[in-house]
């Protein structure tokens, strides 16, 4: 048990359409892209689209979301 889940008697999962910040996997699932293609995807600079926790690549859900908006080929 961890210490969330102490405090609050549960864990607390929050909504993958409210999270700020999401894994590649997240990503992928609320997507429907495949994991290669976001990785390609965030490698083309200036996409300004990931934020980088250690070693961990995290999608900033909202600047995704608004370049599949835009974007014409994927």
């Amino acid at each position: 048990m961890d210490e969330e889940e102490k405090r609050y008697g549960r864990k607390r999962e929050v909504p993958i359409w409210e999270r700020t910040l999401l894994t590649v996997n997240q990503a992928a699932d609320l997507t429907g892209i495949g994991t290669n293609r976001l990785r390609h995807i965030a490698a083309t600079p200036r996409t300004n689209l990931v934020v980088w926790v250690g070693s961990r690549m995290m999608f900033k859900r909202k600047k995704l979301e608004e370049y599949l908006e835009n974007a014409e080929t994927i």
